[in-house]
């Protein structure tokens, strides 16, 4: 299947490289180029494609602003933040509007098709930057605004209390997500299909009471899972 894009930069040496390399991947269709945020609201809605890499600081309107609006819109676009910035300012307000990925621009060409593909199915991308900031900013709140499991029997050797509730394999992909791997990397670490990922992490995220793939991460790190091997 190909991928339809639309990309939105402001800069044009951005865009052109962008669509250069997008062009040159096999499964991939650029569908629109566009150099201000009104624009990109408007071709998205033309052109329907399957995912739109949108800078942050653009013209008119700015990226977190192009993604709320396409969000809003709810014709299927998937948006994939491509940006330079990676403070808080810039990262809170696009995954709050629904960005389904967020990659700063020095990120390798690879890193970026893959991260097309893996929004395009349907999961969300987050830059290595961005996740250590979620991490941080958990991590500095107060302990007691971070939602624990439901009281249960004793945990497993191994799992830290505050995993108490998940299964030995929902713990594993949990410390895998945690490391930046995305769900195909899991499968292949884990020996699964993508959808048993899947599934495992939409059961972690409903017993955690937890929101999204960002959230999880953080909460993995506060609690030591991702720094722990545990048995496999």
């Amino acid at each position: 299947m190909t991928i339809r894009v639309l990309v939105a930069d402001d800069q044009a040496v951005v865009r052109d490289g962008v669509v250069l390399l997008l062009s040159q991947a096999d499964d991939m269709e650029v569908v629109g180029q566009a150099g201000d945020g009104h624009e990109a609201v408007r071709l998205a809605s033309e052109s329907r494609p399957d995912v739109a890499i949108v800078d942050l600081r653009m013209p008119g309107l700015a990226g977190a602003e192009v993604t709320a609006r396409v969000v809003r819109a709810d014709i299927g676009v998937r948006v994939l933040i491509l940006t330079t910035y990676a403070d808080d300012d810039a990262v809170m307000p696009a995954l709050r509007a629904g960005a389904a990925g967020y990659l700063t621009k020095d990120a390798t060409g690879e890193a970026l098709l893959a991260a097309v593909r893996d929004v395009a199915a349907g999961h969300t991308v987050l830059d290595p930057a961005v996740q250590r900031r979620l991490v941080q900013l958990v991590v500095s709140e107060p302990e007691s605004t971070v939602p624990l499991p439901p009281a249960g029997p004793a945990p497993e050797a191994g799992i830290p209390a505050e995993a108490e509730g998940l299964t030995r394999r929902e713990v594993d992909v949990v410390r895998l997500v945690a490391q930046g791997l995305n769900n195909r990397q899991v499968a292949r670490d884990m020996v699964v299909s993508q959808s048993t990922v899947k599934t495992h992490l939409n059961h972690v995220l409903a017993k955690l009471a937890l929101g999204d793939r960002g959230a999880l991460i953080a909460w993995a790190w506060r609690y030591g899972l991702a720094d722990r091997t545990g048995d496999r």
